[in-house]
C-alpha cells in the first residue's frame, strides 16, 4: 500500500470524512509545503503523548485536572452533564455557565452496544458521594445531553439514577431557535417550546 493510500485509509477513519474527503485531505497534505505536514504531524504525536481525560469530569486535558474542575472560582453546586468533550466548549462559549461539567462520554444506544456500564454514569455518583475527593455539596445536576432519541432516553435514565439524591435534577429548555419563523419549525419543537414557556 503507497503512503498516500495509508493516509487516507486513516484519515477516513475520522468522523464525517468519507473516501472522496479523505483523498482530497491526503492529496491536499501532499502537495503543501513539507514543514506544514511535519508540523501537523508532532501536534497529532503531542496530542497522543499528552492529552488524557481528566480524572474529575472527563473532559480532556494535558495537566493533573482540566483547567475547569481546577478553576476554585468555578460554581461547586452545580454539575452539568454532555454527552462528549466536545460539548463542553460549545457551552463554554456562551459564557453564561460557570459551574463543573461531567463528560459521560457518549449516550445510551442498546442498538450499537452502548448500555450504562459504557458510559461515566459511576463517576458522576461518586462526585454526587463525595468519593471523587471533593465535598458532596452539589445542588444541582443539568442533564444536557442532545435533543434525540438516545440523548433524551440518556436524560430519562441519568433522572432515575439521581433521584435518590438530594440534588435538583433539571433538563435543558428545548424551543424555537432565534432568528426562525414559526412557518418552518417542525411541529415538536414548537410543542417543545409551548411546553417550556416562561414568563416575561
Amino acid at each position: 500500500m503507497s503512503p498516500i493510500e495509508n493516509l487516507t485509509r486513516e484519515l477516513e477513519k475520522l468522523p464525517g470524512v468519507g473516501a472522496k474527503t479523505a483523498l482530497r485531505l491526503a492529496y491536499h497534505l501532499v502537495k503543501g509545503p513539507k514543514e506544514g505536514v511535519r508540523r501537523l504531524a508532532r501536534a497529532l504525536d503531542l496530542m497522543a503523548d499528552r492529552v488524557h481525560p481528566c480524572p474529575a469530569c472527563g473532559n480532556y486535558c494535558d495537566s493533573e485536572l482540566c483547567s475547569i474542575c481546577g478553576d476554585p472560582n468555578r460554581d461547586q453546586e452545580m454539575i452539568c452533564v454532555v454527552e462528549e468533550a466536545y460539548e463542553v466548549g460549545a457551552i463554554e462559549r456562551t459564557g453564561h455557565y460557570g459551574g463543573l461539567f461531567h463528560v459521560l462520554g457518549g449516550r445510551l444506544s442498546p442498538l450499537d452496544g452502548v448500555g450504562p456500564d459504557e458510559l461515566a454514569i459511576d463517576a458522576l455518583v461518586r462526585r454526587l458521594d463525595g468519593g471523587d475527593g471533593r465535598d458532596a455539596r452539589v445542588g444541582e445536576v443539568i442533564l444536557a445531553t442532545n435533543a434525540s432519541v438516545e440523548g433524551e432516553a440518556t436524560a430519562v435514565y441519568l433522572e432515575g439514577v439521581l433521584r435518590p439524591y438530594p440534588v435538583r435534577v433539571t433538563r435543558l429548555a428545548r424551543g424555537i431557535p432565534v432568528g426562525s419563523d414559526l412557518e418552518y419549525i417542525d411541529g415538536t419543537t414548537i410543542a417543545e417550546a409551548l411546553a417550556g414557556r416562561r414568563e416575561m
